[in-house]
């Protein structure tokens, strides 16, 4: 994999897809043994490769309609979506891990790839019949993804689609999203 940036380069001209390929750099047995984890800090480091997944994936959380907050997922889904929100001037919805939130939340487990964990949102922190889109870096087995819209469907509120940089096609994730739309810059 090269290592080579675009910081130099108009994030116009730089493949979402392409930089993503090149950039995230795989890591073998971690964290633990059998699992390969995909490190995005080198495409973070990259300003036009960066630019460049931002900009994909606003242009397809636009492509969802009238959406009322961009979710991020804890905590690559905090890098992409914030700037994803602030680019669509909506707000921001932080989904974290079990006990990050100061006031009263929502919360539900779910099944990793390699152990359970739980997330929450707060409780006021979607208006029912509100639409969403999720973000995250990568769908593996889905139950992330699937865990956060049982969240947002707690909160009587809708997911309008899921936004993620990398898929792990052999993993079947996306099986777990019932439908709901899902963009994906690149698969592995």
């Amino acid at each position: 994999m090269s290592s080579e940036v675009t910081q130099d380069v108009p994030p116009s001209s730089v493949d979402a897809s392409e930089a993503i390929a090149r950039l995230v750099r795989p890591v073998e047995d971690w964290p633990e043994p059998g699992v390969t984890f995909r490190d995005v800090t080198p495409l973070l480091a990259d300003s036009g490769g960066f630019h460049a997944v931002l900009g994909e994936l606003a242009d397809a959380a636009r492509a969802h309609g009238d959406v009322d907050a961009v979710l991020g997922v804890e905590s690559r889904g905090f890098i992409l979506g914030a700037p994803i929100a602030r680019e669509l001037s909506l707000p921001f919805v932080p989904v974290r891990k079990a006990g990050k939130l100061p006031a009263e939340t929502v919360a539900t487990s779910y099944d990793l790839e390699y152990g359970t964990a739980t997330i929450e949102i707060h409780a006021d922190a979607l208006a029912p019949g509100a639409r969403v889109v999720v973000v995250d870096d990568v769908l593996a087995t889905g139950g992330t993804l699937a865990a956060t819209r049982t969240l947002v469907e707690q909160c009587g509120a809708h997911v309008a689609g899921h936004l993620v940089m990398i898929e792990i096609a052999a993993l079947g994730g996306r099986q777990k999203l019932d439908g709901v739309p899902l963009t994906v810059l690149h698969s592995y």
